[in-house]
């Protein structure tokens, strides 16, 4: 979060260096950071295992974007993003997902319900 700030404030100091130019910001951040904590690192964990239990490896990554968990995550409960069902193009008209997935993610998530 700190870095957000920072940066917001960056920006918001941004000056012209051209007297023909204004600059005009407006807009700020509207969610807080999802930040990976000790706790989320230990949820992430737990869901590694249980993913494994069902013959599958359960990657880790960091993306851009946000989600509405940026929200419960700031309020300091650890937060898994992406576990939904695999699929591509996502908030498209071309979205889908992979029928033979469902089952896999559904046990997935009971498994992580049962493992906390």
């Amino acid at each position: 979060m700190r870095e957000a700030i920072r940066i917001e404030k960056e920006i918001k100091s941004l000056k012209n260096l051209d007297r023909r130019v204004s600059i005009e910001i407006s807009g700020a951040i509207n969610r807080p950071p999802m930040e990976r904590t000790t706790a989320v690192v230990n949820l992430y964990e737990k869901a590694r295992q249980v993913a494994s239990q069902l013959n599958f490896e359960l990657g880790e990554t960091q993306v851009g974007g946000a989600s509405d968990g940026n929200f419960v995550g700031a309020l300091g409960v650890p937060v898994l993003d992406g576990l939904g069902i695999a699929g591509d193009g996502a908030h498209t008209m071309e979205e889908f997902i992979f029928i033979d997935d469902i089952p896999k993610r559904a046990a997935l998530l009971a498994g992580i319900l049962l493992a906390v």
